[in-house]
């Protein structure tokens, strides 16, 4: 009876019709099921395990069958989007074992106390290793090209303009199942950039995974590295010498760039180059390239503990110049819009450029500290903390927000989140809860490494991958002398007339340190690759990244040596102050006034930065903060009952009360640290201070 049934379901499975034989009785089968739910084969005595072997033999046969009668092109474009998902894999696996090769690495030169490279020339190094493998010893799959000719007529459709097509329509005929069937198709192809050569590109499928669109540097990496430069930066240093970081920021970045794109203009002409640039090209090259990134330097500084007031000199003018780059590129790419539209009037386009320079960089920074103190408030005046996790949450949404309002403004999103970062640091942060705090540290830090070690390694594959490379050694060689007489004129005039109504000085180690620290990073790297259509920007491209590579390998290798040279001390504590060892008082004795480690007088700030730290005191932070003194005290008599409601309870009884759980139930970090229940010591009056976190200097 099995091979009977057996054989049944073989000429069912072909589609024919056989008459059963079968020696049962009809009535030994009372209510049989149905034929098609092939439970027969067993209630008819095959043995279970047989009919259900049977069962599964139909349910693949019919889906094998379904498969094969699938179009073949669904086969193929499944297929297609296998491979383009193992290629994206295997793309991202690369870079997650550079970093973690930079890491490790790292961890051997610190626990050995090498400091002869820092991870970022690693990451480079690591990079440009990579990058030849791929070009050189892949053997990955070519990627299909065509060539397209416009139809006559098409030209119409692009309104004059000389730009390419934003995208392509390919009309495409496939055929069906059958010769005779023919059906027309269209597909959209984005537009991606020139072609170098008449015969196509040769690329491999692997070297345009390891490329990324250029918008993924602007909008996902360099917003954590720029908060977190506000986040974490040393502000009572930094508003010490407010006055020469904005002197060096926006002034020295401006004689930099101008410096830099009137050398390479004289070059050009006295020793042409392989590629044609007009004065605005050498003018944006300028801007971009005087966007320095001492991350190299500041990390070694930090780990020799160099003096405070060094440290706040190159990290503020470091910060504050790469936003002020990037909104002199974007007033160079203004002037040279302007300047065609006014037909030649090369005057009111410089204006109108200085104009939009200082609109956009004054409405990016309202917009980075207006959402700074909109978190403040929100911290204050709520009792998020009591959910740490949400807590955080917001604080990163809100900061990352920032960005994105400025760039849908058509503003500088850089200059928005480093300002809304430091009113973060300053406002928000006494606000936060003690998970809060360790969280948000933590995390843009984390944040900030990965993002800065993961765009060095871009920039060593890219100098294989990518295929916009024109290397113009010539050029290149008259850039590098170029950005060190810019850099030259930026910082050793400026501080000579910086010294001249300072009553601490800058001495001449420390302007060779502020000159050496000069390198070049993200911020030059991202904007050179936003734009790589002309054989112009691609010079610029490569130029920039060769830069990048030799400053931070050379200039971060050497930084330790620097230091030992020049004589400037380490292992200082940040309380003490050794910028006053290199002057003399100003009666010329060389007698030194003040005694180390004691705390600066009022009158050792810039006079911008005294006037804000009064009305800070008195008005900002106990509007936005839980500090004293409050309103009801500062304000005048009549605003007292604005006061009462902008001042809270906690502020009054000067109370915090730390939440026990968080959302998920577990004990909060502040009781984790030793076990201990904060809060409840808070209730009874007992204050209890975490090195770190409580009593920190704002």
């Amino acid at each position: 009876m099995g091979v009977s049934s057996l054989f049944s379901f073989r000429q069912l499975k072909n589609g024919e019709s056989v008459k059963m034989k079968s020696k049962m009785n009809k009535e030994a089968l009372p209510r049989r099921p149905p034929p098609w739910t092939l439970l027969w084969l067993i209630d008819i005595g095959v043995p279970r395990s047989r009919g259900l072997f049977i069962i599964l033999s139909v349910l693949v046969a019919s889906s094998v069958t379904l498969v094969t009668s699938a179009p073949s092109e669904d086969i193929e474009l499944d297929e297609k989007a296998k491979a383009n998902h193992r290629l994206d894999s295997l793309n991202i696996l690369l870079y997650t074992i550079l970093l973690s090769l930079t890491v490790v690495t790292i961890w051997s030169f610190k626990h050995r106390r090498i400091r002869f490279l820092h991870e970022t020339g690693l990451a480079v190094i690591y990079g440009l290793i990579v990058g030849a493998i791929i070009k050189y010893a892949s053997k990955s799959g070519s990627v299909t090209h065509i060539n397209v000719i416009p139809a006559p007529g098409e030209d119409s459709q692009m309104n004059g303009t000389l730009l390419p097509p934003d995208a392509l329509w390919l009309n495409f005929m496939k055929q069906g199942q059958k010769p005779e069937d023919l059906s027309n198709h269209t597909y959209s192809y984005v537009f991606k950039g020139e072609v170098k050569g008449s015969n196509g590109p040769k690329d491999k499928e692997i070297e345009e995974k390891a490329t990324f669109d250029p918008e993924i540097f602007f909008n996902i990496l360099l917003p954590p590295i720029i908060f977190n430069a506000g986040y974490s930066m040393k502000r009572k240093y930094f508003f010490r010498n407010l006055g020469t970081i904005f002197t060096l920021a926006f002034i020295g970045t401006t004689v930099s760039a101008l410096v830099i794109g009137g050398i390479l203009y004289g070059f050009i002409n006295l020793l042409p180059t392989s590629s044609t640039f007009d004065l605005v090209d050498l003018m944006y090259f300028g801007g971009l390239i005087s966007a320095t990134d001492p991350v190299t330097v500041l990390a070694i500084f930090n780990d020799l503990h160099v003096d405070v007031n060094m440290y706040a000199l190159v990290f503020g003018e470091s910060v504050l110049n790469d936003a002020v780059a990037i909104v002199l590129v974007g007033a160079i790419q203004n002037f040279a819009e302007e300047s065609t539209v006014q037909s030649g009037s090369k005057m009111i386009a410089l204006y109108e450029s200085l104009g939009v320079f200082g609109w956009t960089f004054g409405l990016s920074f309202l917009i980075g500290a207006l959402m700074g103190c909109c978190t403040a408030l929100l911290t204050k005046f709520t009792h998020i903390k009591d959910f740490p996790l949400l807590e955080t949450a917001l604080f990163v949404l809100m900061s990352y927000s920032t960005f994105l309002i400025a760039e849908a403004a058509d503003l500088t999103g850089i200059v928005a989140v480093l300002f809304c970062g430091i009113c973060q640091a300053h406002y928000t942060y006494n606000n936060l809860s003690r998970d809060s705090r360790l969280r948000t540290k933590q995390l843009f830090e984390l944040l900030n490494f990965l993002a800065e070690n993961f765009i060095f390694c871009y920039i060593g594959v890219s100098m294989f991958t990518f295929p916009k490379h024109n290397f113009d050694w010539i050029f290149i060689l008259e850039a590098f002398l170029a950005i060190i007489v810019g850099r030259a004129a930026n910082i050793y005039p400026l501080s000579f007339l910086l010294n001249l109504g300072r009553k601490k000085k800058i001495p001449w180690s420390f302007q060779h340190m502020l000159f050496f620290s000069g390198l070049r990073g993200a911020i030059a790297f991202a904007l050179a690759i936003r734009n790589t259509l002309s054989l112009a920007r691609q010079t610029l491209l490569t130029t920039t990244s060769v830069i990048v590579i030799v400053t931070v390998i050379i200039c971060g290798g050497g930084t330790s040596q620097l230091l030992n040279w020049l004589n400037i001390p380490v292992g200082v504590d940040d309380e003490t102050e050794v910028m006053q060892l290199h002057m003399r008082s100003p009666d010329g004795s060389g007698v030194d006034p003040y005694v180390e480690g004691t705390p600066p007088a009022q009158t050792d700030k810039a006079l911008m930065a005294r006037w804000w730290q009064k009305f800070d005191q008195r008005y900002m932070k106990p509007l936005l903060t839980h500090s004293r003194p409050t309103l009801l005290e500062t304000l005048p008599v009549f605003c007292t009952p604005i006061a009462r409601i902008l001042t809270t309870t906690e502020q009054l009884t000067q109370e915090r009360v730390e939440p026990i759980n968080t959302l998920s139930g577990e004990p909060t970090f502040a009781q984790t640290f030793d076990g201990h229940d904060y809060r409840r010591d808070y209730q009874i009056g007992t204050k209890i201070l975490i090195p770190g976190i409580d009593g920190d200097s704002i």
